[in-house]
């Protein structure tokens, strides 16, 4: 009788943890698939009321407005540069500074490691007016430098953070083997670590590409010509003084989700398993 007692309370509990799951999905979604169809959707139909599930009169002429009167594909461009250079010297830099945190002796490495965790999630609008008049008098306003090396600072520490939990998970062993066979500490590290860290490396890449792409107050800060603006900051002067072109909006933002979306869907496994890899050795 109290097995059968169990088992409907067990079964009572799945359900609604299932059915919250489901209406969490529903939330989630909800808002990507209006953004979808509305991509599809002429000005009359976005602001119809009520609104319609499906598109009625399709037109693809709100990506046309978006790459062509808009500049979408110079946005693109100068957000891809500059969130690919600045993972790529991330990653580069956070691998050895995990590895020197995880493995090699030094003192004050608790200290340090509070320290990375603190300004990973200090605020960038506390230091964005400081950075402007620091990179308007070294003459690095409106490039792409002027972006790239303050989110490499910004993201630098996070992914300093994964790396060296992930690192702590690395066998010692597989290092001792390689130093008996005659390698050298840099042979060892790029031969047997490296290989070894990529779910890591993947983890830390994935949330520092996003971060970048995705960031706005910075890029609208440091970055004012319409040469360098990425596609946060365009995206956003979309709007002309009358009107609201929410359909160009719609697909310009689809457009921008799309790289994350892929960038997930590709590295999902590597991320899960970077991530809880970190949650238990940390």
């Amino acid at each position: 009788m109290m097995r059968t007692r169990a088992t409907r309370g067990w079964r009572a509990y799945v359900n609604v943890v299932n059915i919250g799951a489901l209406i969490i999905v529903v939330l989630t979604t909800a808002p990507l698939y209006w953004m979808a169809t509305a991509s599809f959707k002429g000005t009359g139909e976005i602001s119809a009321s009520p609104p319609t599930l499906f598109p009625e009169h399709a037109t693809t002429g709100n990506y046309a407005d978006a790459f062509g009167g808009n500049s979408l594909g110079r946005y693109l461009f100068n957000s891809a540069l500059v969130s690919v250079v600045s993972t790529v010297v991330v990653l580069a830099l956070a691998f050895f500074a995990g590895y020197a945190l995880a493995r090699l002796p030094m003192r004050g490495r608790g200290p340090i490691m509070v320290s990375l965790l603190m300004i990973s999630v200090f605020p960038a609008i506390a230091v964005v007016t400081p950075l402007y008049l620091l990179e308007r008098s070294a003459g690095m306003l409106n490039s792409y430098q002027g972006l790239i090396i303050p989110y490499i600072a910004f993201n630098l520490p996070f992914s300093i953070w994964i790396l060296r939990n992930y690192l702590l998970g690395v066998p010692r062993a597989l290092e001792e083997a390689a130093t008996v066979d005659g390698a050298s500490p840099l042979r060892t590290v790029v031969s047997v670590i490296l290989p070894l860290a990529r779910p890591g490396l993947f983890t830390a890449g994935v949330f520092t590409f996003t971060a970048t792409w995705a960031e706005f107050l910075m890029a609208l800060t440091l970055n004012s010509e319409d040469a360098f603006r990425t596609v946060p900051v365009g995206m956003a002067l979309f709007t002309s003084q009358y009107t609201v072109p929410y359909g160009t909006i719609f697909a310009g933002a689809m457009v921008a989700t799309v790289p994350i979306a892929i960038l997930v869907l590709v590295f999902r496994r590597s991320v899960i398993s970077g991530m809880t890899s970190g949650a238990v050795k940390g």
